[in-house]
């Protein structure tokens, strides 16, 4: 086969698309991210030198040629099934429970669609969600995966660096109606800001490195609370400006970004296990699979 020719991949994105008529139902569907989906559109309409799809209001529409296609990759897509099918008989299926723990907005806004999609592709995986800001030891074995937002010391762990998460402030719309936009920095003191209840020493390292992060101390905000989806809650209710991940706000119509060129972070972000799992099957292919949906997710908020 020539290397330039498309692969499978490309095709099954480009028929999920079809089907559902628009990127983000397609994306949903496949648990992708809606930017990969439509890189993989892009690339799969270069590579064959033809337009696929024209934009409408109802969304997206096939093309003479993109119609065509799709019957072709329909006729892939069953033969890819058959061979699945063939192959599972031949070979012993991926059983078993990993048990994954990250921070509360990882673990309830970020990994569930990333989940989904792994459930479709490993449906023997029963997968245990901790959800807790709190460092759970891998060294103990109380978690086969974590998501960590720093690297972590220890020889005996295998980590990836998965990239920055992009951290900046965000209001909702009727929230910034009401009360109007802070131009600067100085203005913030005359708005309900969203933050922590108790400053660790992580935080206090954190708002060091951040421009104008002296304006994001306690003694300014009008919500205090220590929980992640807390604060992203009130948030989305209008309560005030508050500190979001990049990626979650922009999938969030009514979110508007803050000062972005006054204030704004990078969250290092790492995937952890402990080197013996390597040799554990199950627990590799979920670290191999959230690291690749990670690091699309980051790729997102950049």
């Amino acid at each position: 086969m020539d290397s330039d020719e498309p692969g499978w991949d490309l095709y099954r994105s480009f028929l999920a698309v079809a089907d559902a008529g628009s990127l983000s139902a397609a994306a949903r569907m496949l648990g992708m991210t809606q930017p990969s989906l439509g890189r993989h559109v892009r690339q799969l309409e270069t590579t064959l030198g033809v337009a696929l799809f024209t934009r409408s209001p109802q969304g997206l529409r096939l093309t003479e040629l993109g119609a065509e296609l799709a019957e072709h990759a329909r006729g892939m897509a069953a033969a890819s099934s058959a061979l699945r099918r063939a192959a599972s008989g031949s070979r012993q299926e991926v059983r078993g429970v990993v048990r994954i723990t990250c921070s509360e907005v990882i673990g309830g806004e970020v990994l569930p669609a990333m989940l989904a999609g792994l459930r479709r592709q490993q449906p023997g995986i029963v997968v245990e969600l901790s959800l807790s800001d709190a460092t759970e030891d891998l060294l103990r074995k109380d978690a086969d995966i974590a998501v960590r937002m720093l690297r972590p010391s220890q020889a005996a762990l295998v980590a990836r660096r998965v990239g920055g998460i992009g951290l900046g402030l965000y209001a909702h719309r009727r929230y910034l109606k009401e009360r109007g936009t802070p131009r600067t920095l100085a203005d913030l003191h005359q708005h309900a800001l969203i933050g922590f209840d108790r400053e660790t020493p992580a935080l206090r390292a954190m708002r060091g490195r951040v421009p104008g992060g002296e304006v994001y101390a306690r003694e300014h905000f009008a919500l205090r609370t220590d929980s992640g989806l807390a604060q992203l809650a009130a948030l989305r209710a209008g309560y005030g400006i508050g500190a979001c991940q990049r990626a979650l706000a922009r999938r969030a119509r009514q979110l508007v970004p803050v000062l972005p060129g006054a204030f704004g972070l990078d969250l290092d972000t790492w995937l952890v296990m402990h080197e013996d799992q390597r040799a554990n099957r199950r627990v590799r292919l979920v670290y191999d699979y959230l690291f690749e949906a990670l690091a699309a997710y980051v790729a997102e908020g950049a």
